[in-house]
């Protein structure tokens, strides 16, 4: 669906809402799953679009693609959310060109995350773009721009402590329990949802909660069975739902459901609960808030909890972005030579023919062979045309130099 040739930076837009402007509420209606996921890209060629990827995760929903304005990412997008293109566009940042490239690493690195350095990031992009790749839609610059911001993100992670401790929305839960709930011996915890943040949150509840009397639900049952066996704990197929949550003290929700799957007439006049929301959209009906025995709290909330972790890691961010530099610097690089190629290969077309031509005035066939000679040359000249083109940083015409520089190699 999209071809290698050279793009131009100045048509890549990235256009996204996130928590510093848009509560968990509002994100939800912009949140995309799976599926939507699909309807997008299905539509995606009949508003002139070929290369595109989204990253949707609780506290953003960002369009990442090559286009003619923001506002056609932006309309495409639209089409499966239950939020509108105008509130939408009202929300909105939109970055273009070197920015936009600039953004994405900062999200890559967890620098632009709502708890600073959250790695989990790194796992939703990866997960983001293949399935775009999986259906065509990964142009070469977005294919290489990501495997940068991977390796960036990568360097950070080994190289500074902006990802160090457990500061993350899974380990927030953890400790939101620690710091409010006295978890009893006997007390149950219901997990919903074992993707990629219900398995971490469900890691975390082992290690740091030391308590094994955890039963997982997912609507997938044969995920459930296989993480309940890795931590030896229970499952229970989504059938069981009801019983499980009366049963529950302690309830975490971590699926991507469109629609709230706790309902208030699940929470009704079953005991005192803690229900941490892990989802967007939300998972949990708003209206069990006014439940009198409920506690409900949702990402806004555990992302404000801070410790000495997450100050250390505000003190890593200088050396994060002096990385996210020297990567964004060689991608830069690439993009640029890549931009020249066709110039490059004309001028190389070029001189070949007047090689052809000349050939008997610029070799001396009895101490070597002329095309080997001639080729070689070309070779220096091309590569001599090539990084002028870098260290000028500019484009033009570069067919006078070329023949110049082949010539003055000639009479060598």
């Amino acid at each position: 669906m999209y071809t290698n040739r050279p793009v131009n930076i100045s048509n890549f837009f990235v256009a996204g809402i996130n928590y510093k402007k848009t509560d968990a509420t509002t994100r939800g209606q912009f949140a995309i799953s799976n599926d939507q996921y699909e309807n997008v890209l299905r539509l995606a060629p009949s508003f002139g679009l070929n290369s595109l990827f989204i990253l949707s995760t609780c506290n953003r929903t960002e369009i990442y693609g090559f286009a003619d304005t923001a506002t056609q990412l932006i309309d495409l997008l639209c089409t499966q959310t239950k939020g509108n293109a105008a509130t939408f566009t009202q929300l909105a940042y939109s970055k273009k060109g070197t920015e936009a490239v600039e953004h994405l690493y900062h999200v890559g690195a967890g620098l632009d995350s709502q708890i600073l350095g959250d790695y989990e990031i790194v796992g939703q992009l990866k997960q983001a773009v293949k399935f775009s790749k999986e259906r065509s839609f990964i142009n070469c610059f977005l294919e290489r721009l990501v495997n940068s911001v991977l390796q960036s993100s990568k360097s950070i992670k080994n190289d500074t402590a902006l990802s160090a401790g457990t500061v993350s929305v899974s380990f927030a839960a953890v400790q939101y329990i620690k710091e409010h709930i006295a978890v009893k011996a006997g007390g149950k915890i219901l997990l919903i949802g074992t993707g990629k943040i219900g398995r971490n949150t469900c890691k975390n509840l082992v290690d740091y909660l030391q308590t094994t009397n955890i039963t997982l639900v997912n609507r997938t049952e044969e995920k459930a069975a296989q993480l309940a066996v890795e931590l030896n704990l229970q499952y229970a197929p989504m059938s069981e739902l009801a019983s499980q949550i009366a049963s529950a003290d302690i309830i975490l929700a971590a699926t991507n459901a469109i629609e709230p799957t706790i309902l208030k007439h699940h929470l009704e006049n079953s005991g005192d609960k803690l229900i941490i929301d892990l989802s967007i959209p939300y998972n949990v009906e708003l209206s069990a808030r006014e439940l009198p025995n409920i506690t409900l709290v949702n990402v806004d909330t555990l992302s404000k909890m801070k410790d000495n972790a997450l100050l250390k890691r505000e003190a890593e961010a200088p050396k994060a972005k002096k990385i996210i530099a020297l990567h964004l610097a060689d991608f830069m690089e690439w993009h640029q030579m890549r931009k020249n190629a066709p110039a490059l290969q004309a001028i190389k077309v070029m001189l070949t023919g007047i090689a052809v031509l000349h050939q008997h005035e610029f070799d001396n066939p009895q101490t070597r062979c002329p095309f080997i000679a001639s080729e070689q040359k070309i070779q220096q000249v091309v590569k001599g045309i090539a990084g002028k083109m870098r260290s000028r940083n500019m484009q033009g015409c570069y067919y006078i130099e070329a023949i110049n520089d082949f010539m003055a190699t000639s009479g060598n």
